[in-house]
């Protein structure tokens, strides 16, 4: 099975990872696993004052803050998965690569916010629910 399991370095990526490590059949040595993070863009008026190497190191060192304990995480816990990382909405990125890629399985954190707070702030979860074909698993 194909399992995304997409990340953002919050406490609630931190308790996703727990969840899923307490349950061996999730991440089996049949299963092929993708680490996802996306990285939020620089607004398209303050790039045209940075050249494009600061900009791509910016987004490399932005992606690796978050995806470095997950790696250690992920060694000490004897997974072998693969890494990979895109610039822009996190929705959007997770939905795109769970479709594209066509994972069985995403499985991420939610922040669980209220019905009034998903509304007025909106929710990755649940625009990654409404876009994407495959199960998305949530962990709170």
């Amino acid at each position: 099975m194909k399992i995304l399991l997409a990340v953002d370095g919050s406490t609630f990526t931190k308790r996703m990872l727990a969840y899923i490590a307490a349950h061996d059949e999730l991440i089996g040595a049949s299963n092929q696993i993708t680490v996802i993070t996306a990285v939020t863009p620089v607004p398209p008026h303050v790039t045209s004052f940075i050249n494009n190497a600061s900009l791509q190191q910016y987004y490399s060192d932005e992606a690796e803050a978050v995806l470095k304990p997950v790696r250690a995480f992920a060694e000490q816990n004897k997974w072998k998965p693969t890494f990979t990382t895109a610039v822009g909405n996190a929705a959007e990125v997770i939905a795109k690569a769970a479709n594209d890629g066509k994972f069985d399985m995403v499985i991420m954190g939610s922040h669980g916010h209220s019905a009034l707070g998903s509304l007025v702030m909106g929710s990755v979860t649940s625009r990654v629910m409404a876009h994407c074909t495959a199960p998305v698993l949530i962990v709170r």
